[in-house]
């Protein structure tokens, strides 16, 4: 595996070599000896699957409080998408910022989100599947959320998204939610 630290410290883009014969392809999706020697997690609690039907569906910006703060590692499956981070860490010298990398079943390209970090996607093609490593249980009484739309952020998708959930759509901006649940 190749891992590329992003402009984000700490989140990383992560590529799978692959080994292709006439059958086919191999490739390590997780190795926990790599991952230590980058000084990533290597225990994970869940596997997340979702899928999206329609193109330009919105999922985010999500996470969690402490002590239920996630590190996700996301790849898609089938299908394209882009993967979006916001760093929300106080301390963070990129604080505020975000990124997205495009994520699709052809690229084998993983992201590493950081505990501390917002996430979500945004879907380029219909039925589009996505599997996420989290190293932490889903814990309701801390789950979060941010519009991925706020000024705070500056985020700009290639598209205007046509499908985003009642409750995606309804989170705080940044300035009236985030300070007040840290």
């Amino acid at each position: 595996m190749k891992f590329t630290e992003t402009i984000l410290s700490g989140a990383y883009c992560i590529e799978m070599e692959r080994h292709t014969d006439a059958r086919g392809f191999f490739t390590r999706q997780f190795c926990s000896r790599e991952f230590a020697e980058h000084g990533l997690p290597t225990q994970f609690v869940q596997i997340n699957n979702s899928l999206s039907t329609q193109k330009y569906t919105l999922r985010g910006m999500h996470y969690q409080l402490p002590p239920y703060a996630e590190t996700k590692i996301v790849r898609c499956l089938r299908g394209a998408l882009l993967d979006i981070i916001i760093d929300l860490r106080p301390d963070s010298p990129t604080f505020k910022q975000w990124l997205y990398e495009e994520l699709t079943a052809d690229n084998h390209r993983m992201l590493l989100v950081p505990k501390g970090f917002a996430h979500g996607f945004f879907t380029l093609t219909e039925d589009t599947e996505v599997l996420y490593l989290v190293d932490e249980f889903y814990a309701l009484q801390a789950e979060r959320g941010l519009r991925w739309d706020d000024p705070e952020f500056g985020i700009t998708l290639p598209h205007t998204p046509t499908v985003v959930s009642e409750k995606d759509a309804n989170w705080q901006s940044f300035n009236s939610a985030y300070h007040l649940n840290q």
